[in-house]
């Protein structure tokens, strides 16, 4: 089984290449495809829970922070990595995979004028299987630098 079929099992027990930290209720995660370098993935650490309601408040809110720290240091690293970068689209979505997780999607001003006001997931879909945008060794410096991110906003964080 690879990690794709288990993500946070996988994640939990040190397996899943795509995480970059564990956070408070979650594992920040390097996302499967970089056609918007940058983009991650926010997955809560309980693979039980499917909707973001069955939370109690206090969880929701911890995952909400954790969300938070992911988007800082993404903005931050993708700041310094690209003057082009824009702004962040952050979604809790849920209809594809059924688990608890956040979407972190940098955005660009390079990004083609018909996507730039559109949500991500308007792109074609050739775009997200495309093996020129998978997540590859080509990603090393993007992965160092939103890690190095996260270090520093966790460390403010607690200071």
């Amino acid at each position: 089984m690879t990690y794709k079929a288990d993500r946070i099992g996988s994640a939990r027990r040190g397996e899943n290449p795509t995480v970059l930290r564990r956070l408070h209720t979650s594992f920040a995660a390097i996302g499967d495809v970089q056609f918007l370098p940058g983009y991650c993935v926010l997955l809560l650490d309980d693979p039980g829970v499917e909707q973001f309601s069955e939370l109690p408040k206090a969880r929701r809110l911890a995952f909400l922070a954790d969300m938070d720290t992911l988007a800082e240091a993404v903005e931050l690293a993708c700041r310094k990595q690209d003057p082009a970068f824009r702004r962040l689209n952050l979604e809790i979505l849920g209809n594809a995979e059924h688990f608890v997780h956040a979407h972190v999607w940098p955005r660009y001003d390079w990004e083609p004028a018909d996507m730039i006001a559109r949500p991500v997931w308007a792109y074609p879909r050739g775009r997200w299987h495309d093996p020129q945008h998978a997540l590859g060794s080509e990603h090393k410096q993007m992965r160092e630098a939103i890690t190095a991110e996260l270090d520093a906003v966790l460390g403010r964080d607690h200071s």
